[in-house]
């Protein structure tokens, strides 16, 4: 049994059916009201604050993957995530359960210093400190042998059908809305982008690795890191209309961020935005060469023609 612990999100699913196509028909889907991908799915519905709960749901699982995302919202993050990790920690440890923790970049520094998984967790705002907060409960767990995990860590999103990122949003649905695109602060700066069907793919690939364990895996991108009017000239390409685009500056956000409560939650991630941010996977790409990453062409077409 591979349990999916917050299913029916973007990642969830794509996880579920790359855990289907390759490695296991014995998936059970957990989250407060999952939905079957398969036929053969297990559903069950659990609170994953709730740590009896929890460990209901992981009790019979080889492997785990705690999927779980929250809205964008500060307190509620620190309020339920730190909760929520302490629940599926525990109970991994009690059923002898594998984790595979898919994780972000939050708590990195907003420097154009190249991303490896030995830097340094500086984070930036409130949803930094509690995805570092996060990373160390299971590096502390996995440090003392209590659980076998892996972290499995994604740059910001890109991707078909419900993904959602700052990109996708500002940028490539509002293309396909036939919209003029805002890129923010920086359309110059290289971006590392992860395909969300990459991510899934890889992070089911890791979880069925025995020798992945006990370690911090960044998960693959495509290394040619376009800049935002690279992406655009490649829209422009794909949908063959001229596309004139508006860069928002930081003072848009500074302002926006006093009016709206989605702005507030996104202004502590702009440092990321304003130089280049180069997410390093050559650990990845070493350990699995014939893991095919999708190029952004490619992903820019599925997005715009899908």
């Amino acid at each position: 049994m591979q349990t999916v612990l917050g299913a029916n999100g973007q990642i969830a699913e794509e996880l579920t059916r790359e855990l289907y196509r390759n490695f296991t028909q014995d998936i059970r889907l957990v989250s407060r009201r999952p939905r079957k991908v398969h036929d053969t799915d297990e559903l069950v519905s659990a609170d994953l604050t709730d740590p009896a709960a929890t460990s209901r749901a992981v009790e019979g699982s080889q492997i785990a993957y705690l999927t779980v995302g929250l809205p964008m919202d500060s307190e509620l993050w620190e309020r339920q995530f730190p909760v929520m990790m302490r629940n599926v920690i525990d109970a991994c440890a009690r059923h002898d359960t594998k984790l595979v923790f898919f994780d972000n970049t939050y708590m990195y520094p907003g420097t154009t210093t190249p991303q490896t998984e030995t830097t340094a967790f500086q984070p930036n705002g409130r949803k930094g400190r509690v995805r570092a907060q996060l990373a160390t409960m299971l590096l502390d767990a996995m440090a003392s042998g209590s659980v076998d995990a892996a972290i499995c860590r994604a740059p910001e999103f890109y991707g078909p059908a419900k993904t959602k990122s700052l990109t996708n949003s500002l940028v490539f649905d509002r293309i396909k809305a036939g919209k003029r695109p805002f890129v923010p602060l920086n359309a110059k700066a290289h971006r590392s982008l992860i395909w969300t069907p990459d991510a899934s793919r890889a992070m089911a690939l890791i979880g069925n690795s025995p020798d992945a364990y006990g370690q911090t895996w960044h998960l693959p991108v495509d290394t040619a890191r376009p800049t935002y009017a690279e992406m655009i000239r490649t829209a422009e390409q794909v949908t063959g209309r001229r596309i004139r685009s508006t860069v928002l500056p930081w003072f848009v956000f500074g302002i926006g961020r006093r009016l709206a409560q989605p702005l507030r939650e996104v202004y502590e991630l702009l440092p990321r935005y304003r130089g280049d941010n180069i997410f390093d996977c050559s650990k990845f790409t070493g350990r699995f060469p014939d893991f095919v990453v999708t190029g952004y062409r490619e992903g820019i077409s599925q997005i715009l023609q899908g």
